[in-house]
């Protein structure tokens, strides 16, 4: 029986690690890899070629939206399933524009979530219930709001800028991981304020929790350490 192959990104090093005990213990499902941000499980996805893909929203250095978006655009055979602490309606739009085949809550029970693996891997979508009613509903009602899917404008490499930005990147340092000049950073970042009619970067950091762009827990986690990334 060929099995299901799997990449697990999420950046909790623990959370990654029963995972993989739980789907390794299954005759059809076999984890290939791990990735604790964003950018790396688009690399490590490009590299690996899983089936499915199970990835957190909350993360560093690029969000789980973002990266399930370039992960439908250059590996479309992968499926993109989200696992997540976050239900609102906001994020599971923002993760159905991106293309993603599925999306459960973290509190999901194991049965559930492997259904879900199998049932993805399948071509099926899968949602949780309780987000599976609430999306049904909007549907019915035809009142889904496209405007608010995605972030208003913004290409996906001044998306990850404003992130960068976010969790307390200087521009040397975003130039280092992204592998551009300084003046190609500030370039993107001047673009994306222009579009947004911002003027500062904390109004722009404040956009960046509120779009989505970045997660609020992991946006505070990160603040006490802004000094050590900015000096």
């Amino acid at each position: 029986m060929k099995k299901i192959t799997v990449l697990i990104s999420d950046d909790h090093a623990v959370f990654r690690e029963g995972l993989r005990l739980l789907l390794d213990a299954r005759d059809d499902i076999e984890v290939v890899g791990e990735a604790e941000n964003g950018r790396r499980a688009v690399g490590e996805t490009k590299r690996l070629r899983p089936n499915l893909v199970i990835m957190d929203i909350a993360m560093p250095l690029l969000n789980g939206m973002e990266a399930a978006r370039r992960i439908a655009l250059e590996v479309p055979a992968t499926k993109v399933l989200i696992l997540s602490s976050y239900s609102d309606d906001q994020c599971v739009q923002k993760s159905i524009a991106a293309g993603v085949a599925g999306y459960l809550m973290k509190e999901t029970a194991a049965k559930d979530l492997l259904r879900a693996i199998r049932d993805v891997c399948s071509g099926n979508a899968f949602f949780s219930p309780r987000i599976a009613k609430r999306l049904l509903k909007r549907w019915t009602n035809s009142d889904l709001p496209s405007s608010s899917i995605v972030p208003p404008a913004l290409t996906s490499r001044q998306l990850e800028v404003v992130q960068l930005i976010a969790e307390g990147f200087s521009s040397k340092q975003m130039a280092e991981r992204l592998t551009v000049s300084i003046k190609t950073i500030e370039k993107h970042r001047q673009a994306a304020m222009n579009k947004l009619d911002i003027h500062d970067i904390a109004t722009l950091t404040r956009y960046a929790v509120s779009s989505g762009v970045v997660e609020l827990k992991p946006y505070t986690e990160l603040t006490g350490d802004v000094g050590a990334r900015r000096g």
